[in-house]
């Protein structure tokens, strides 16, 4: 018996090295964008999930040059960036119904205009058609104490309401949701 568990246990390795070579995998490269996700939660339960790249600043001037200025943007970078709200909610007093959204924006040196679009699963704002625009809303271009070295999204709860923070340099913007 001993014989055979130990013949059986060698040829299990002997098959673990056919199947699993001692040779380095190849795996792709860390992205210099690299993939994030961002989730608020209320009661432990999942209010807005957010799907996104994060690109570098890299000594660049980002706002009104790396990011033009009036032209829609991806918001991020690789693919465009996507939004899920797991329940209703109203932004600046306009609906938007549960559901998962490209999110896309136009920056300006006063605002951004702010676009949820049910055209999901596109790469950048190439193919960005504002037929697809479910809401649009404009907020007010802010400015934070410090640089931003890489682009990010977070939330933050403001009286009632969660804002969904947008920063990269020294740009933040604030959407206000109300669920």
């Amino acid at each position: 018996m001993k014989f055979s568990i130990l013949r059986l246990s060698i040829l299990s390795l002997l098959m673990l090295g056919v199947l699993f070579p001692a040779q380095a995998q190849e795996f792709a490269r860390l992205d210099k964008s690299p993939a994030d996700i961002v989730v608020h939660r209320k009661d432990g339960e999942p209010q807005i999930k957010v799907v996104y790249s994060r690109p570098a600043k890299r000594e660049r001037t980002v706002f009104g040059d790396l990011v033009p200025f009036g032209q829609v943007w991806r918001t991020g970078a690789n693919e465009a960036t996507e939004i899920r709200l797991y329940k209703d909610a109203t932004i600046m007093g306009k609906p938007l119904a549960a559901g998962t959204y490209s999110l896309f924006t136009i920056p300006t040196e006063q605002s951004w205009t702010v676009i949820f679009s049910s055209q999901t699963d596109v790469w950048g704002a190439y193919q960005y058609n504002e037929s697809y625009d479910v809401l649009r809303v404009e907020v007010p271009n802010g400015d934070g104490e410090e640089v931003l070295e890489y682009f990010g999204i977070t939330f933050q709860e403001v009286d009632g309401a969660v804002h969904l923070v947008l920063g990269w340099d020294y740009t933040r913007i604030a959407v206000p949701f109300k669920f």
